[in-house]
């Protein structure tokens, strides 16, 4: 073998090793990478107690309590399925019943979100694109203001 072909053999086997460890990486990282889930996945795909995710969706009409102190209580949906949340803390100014809604935290038990932090949207006619995508994959009816690309759109 001359000395160009062990070089081309090198240089082959070390780009496959790299391969085979990014699809042993994206493999294992393959739920992890997801920005949120809705309210349908979670229950679909049995996520396991105590496991942390990002919960995603509208704030379910008339669902929103305010308990003792900080602490609050809704529902988050995707209009199918939805999932009793429960959050301590000072929500943010933006938040309001039928709003879209990230929050941060685990599945108890029971069944119910706690959550540890608590993300609404920016503005009134603005869904975030992952949002509004996973909520159209699950046959939900958006409004055209809810796309990002509208706002685009209307700006002058």
């Amino acid at each position: 073998m001359t000395r160009k072909q062990k070089r081309g053999v090198l240089i082959g086997g070390g780009v496959a090793t790299l391969g085979l460890a990014l699809i042993l990486v994206m493999f294992a990282l393959k739920d992890s990478i997801v920005f949120f889930h809705i309210p349908s996945d979670v229950l679909e795909k049995g996520v396991k107690a105590g496991e942390r995710i990002r919960l995603g969706g509208l704030v379910e009409k008339g669902s929103v309590v305010r308990g003792q102190g900080t602490t609050v209580t809704f529902r988050v949906t995707d209009t199918l399925k939805d999932i009793p949340v429960t959050f301590t803390g000072v929500l943010p100014d933006l938040f309001r019943e039928g709003q879209g809604v990230v929050a941060e935290g685990v599945i108890d038990g029971n069944g119910n979100f706690k959550a540890d932090t608590v993300l609404a949207k920016h503005d009134q006619n603005y869904m975030p694109p992952n949002v509004a995508k996973a909520l159209e994959a699950k046959g939900v009816k958006l409004g055209e203001s809810a796309h990002p690309d509208a706002l685009k759109a209307e700006a002058p």
